[in-house]
């Protein structure tokens, strides 16, 4: 049975108070990587997990959400507290390193505070140091996102991505943007890895095979570890299926809780489930199989400094972009967790130092295309960032170049998480254009759509983002409109949410059967037509050249629970 929000805050609360205490200001340019790394080690064995990482390799700026918005059971839960309420759960100071990295609070002074985070590099560093302290013992796990997001992972089809994870020395991941390569590619790239690929929940169309490897176990510390690895599960509804079209996705509970009595019969000490679900549906996953002990999750993008514990099982959000390394101390008897300790590393990339090898790889990875990645395009003025349930800066960007480059009245721009944040005065650089844009199937579109099929498709993704049954969400978030403001009430029923839809161009309110001409990208039918995405908003910078856009408040949000709302 799972924790009541009380019990839960409660735990979190008591667990982390060693965060209260953090550097003074004057301390920070004393902050060290021992300090990163220092742990009270625990038990026999240590799963090391990040995820989501969108093949960034390099060190950079990424502001978490105001807009973190928990419905259902969930609602007023971690993951969705974000600024002020996640730091108070927590026990975090304001200022400190920690408060930095998991909350967007004075996000643009403490990033010239604490400087730039991730960097496949320092992650290696760290990883290496706690493989040093703990021999035998370590497991490092990747919940996928891994292969795509990047300007040469895109170049180089995951490449260069599968041999940096091979150097890593990962012992397993899953998946689910690597399916955006295409099954040709992926199955390619599966047979480079030097280590397991797996995905339970993917079979064949036809005759419900699986494809790939479910499940496997390693030895760690005297224990013996299952392993077992869930894709994302609405692969083929958010993401092209022409280019998996003969593979099946789904939750599959009854195949997992097959693999974990499976496991179990073989007599496995712990079970992990390597997820790529979504926090939410991890959380429901949890409180219906028993027997699965620890639940790397991945997908939302969510960092927690403290594990969910749901009923017996414990669940980890390790964030996104290479910002974090997640560390779990396990101490197991009777086939049991009996302890645990638990640390979310950040990757402060000023105070830790490069592996060489790595850094030399990734050097390597980058010089061909230096040209591309280093192109400066224009400036900003002001934060540009993605994540968020509603318009992010970056986003509203996209959307003002494709209603001018397109020549349309709206634009529309999906509610992907990934992407790097760039802080007032910074150069735009074609390395950052393309860490927001770089996909497989990036046409910029220009159709035509009545007001009617526009509020369809608002409504549409608003169910996947706020249906308060876990399982029918997907994980993204709001589709950002450019030139057109609405209203959308949270807790309203499917197709009810969204309402006074507004024209900006005219201040017109939107007729549900007159057509308008609309502009998107990352359209998943295949016949889509229209120059790249990251073409059209290239053109767009580099004519107007200094960019200034403040927070969007086109959009009027109600019923959303201020714990994980907080607009700026």
């Amino acid at each position: 049975m799972s924790l009541s929000r009380r019990d839960l805050l409660q735990a979190a609360a008591a667990t982390a108070a060693f965060a209260v205490a953090k550097p003074s200001l004057a301390q920070r340019r004393e902050l060290r990587q021992d300090d990163l790394l220092k742990f009270d080690a625990k038990g026999q064995v240590t799963l090391l997990n990040f995820t989501d990482l969108h093949a960034q390799l390099v060190p950079l700026y990424f502001r978490e959400p105001s807009a973190n918005i928990g419905v259902g059971a969930a609602r007023g839960l971690p993951p969705h507290l974000v600024g002020d309420k996640l730091l108070s759960a927590y026990g975090i100071a304001s200022g400190s390193y920690d408060a930095y990295a998991l909350a967007y609070t004075d996000f643009d002074t403490l990033a010239l505070d604490f400087g730039r985070m991730g960097g496949l590099d320092r992650l290696a560093t760290l990883i290496n140091a706690v493989r040093a302290e703990r021999p035998g013992k370590v497991l490092l796990l990747d919940g996928g996102d891994t292969w795509q997001g990047s300007y040469t992972a895109l170049q180089n089809k995951g490449a260069d991505m599968v041999r940096l994870m091979n150097a890593l020395k990962v012992d397993a991941m899953t998946a689910h943007w690597e399916f955006t390569l295409g099954a040709d590619r992926v199955q390619e790239l599966i047979k480079q890895l030097e280590f397991p690929f797996l995905a339970a929940n993917v079979t064949d169309s036809t005759w419900g095979d699986p494809v790939f490897q479910p499940s496997t176990v390693f030895e760690r510390g005297g224990l013996r570890i299952g392993v077992i690895g869930q894709a994302f599960p609405y692969t083929p509804i958010a993401n092209p299926k022409y280019l998996i079209p003969d593979w099946s996705f789904g939750i599959e509970e009854e195949k997992l809780a097959g693999h974990v009595a499976k496991l179990r019969a073989d007599g496995v000490d712990l079970v992990v489930l390597l997820s790529h679900n979504g926090f939410d549906v991890d959380r429901k996953l949890a409180s219906r199989i028993k027997g699965i002990d620890v639940i790397l999750t991945g997908h939302t993008h969510d960092a927690l400094p403290m594990p969910v514990k749901v009923g017996e099982t414990l669940l980890i959000a390790a964030g996104s972009h290479g910002k974090f390394l997640a560390r779990l101390d396990l101490e197991v008897r009777d086939k049991r967790i009996q302890s645990y300790a638990f640390r979310l590393i950040p990757v402060l990339a000023d105070v830790i130092a490069p592996d060489p090898d790595i850094a030399a790889m990734i050097r390597e990875v980058r010089l061909p295309h230096d040209e591309t990645l280093g192109k400066v395009l224009g400036h900003t003025e002001s934060l540009l960032y993605r994540r968020g349930n509603f318009n992010g800066t970056f986003d509203d960007l996209i959307c003002q170049a494709l209603l001018k480059e397109r020549d349309v009245e709206i634009a529309l721009s999906p509610g992907f998480r990934f992407g790097a944040s760039l802080l007032p005065e910074q150069e735009i650089r074609g390395d950052d254009l393309f860490n927001q844009t770089a996909i497989t199937y990036p046409a910029a579109y220009r159709s035509e759509m009545t007001g009617a099929q526009l509020k369809a498709v608002l409504e549409d993704v608003a169910d996947n983002l706020f249906n308060p049954d876990p399982y029918y969400q997907q994980g993204g978030d709001m589709v950002r409109a450019g030139g057109l403001a609405y209203t959308i009430e949270i807790a309203k029923p499917v197709g009810q949410r969204i309402s006074d839809m507004v024209l900006l161009r005219t201040g017109e309110k939107i007729d549900a059967d007159r057509k308008y001409t609309v502009s998107g990208w990352a359209s998943i039918n295949e016949a889509t037509e229209g120059p790249a995405v990251y073409d059209v908003v290239s053109k767009y910078i580099q004519n107007i050249k200094r960019v200034r856009l403040e927070p969007n408040r086109h959009v009027k949000v109600v019923d959303a629970d201020p714990a994980g709302y907080q607009p700026v």
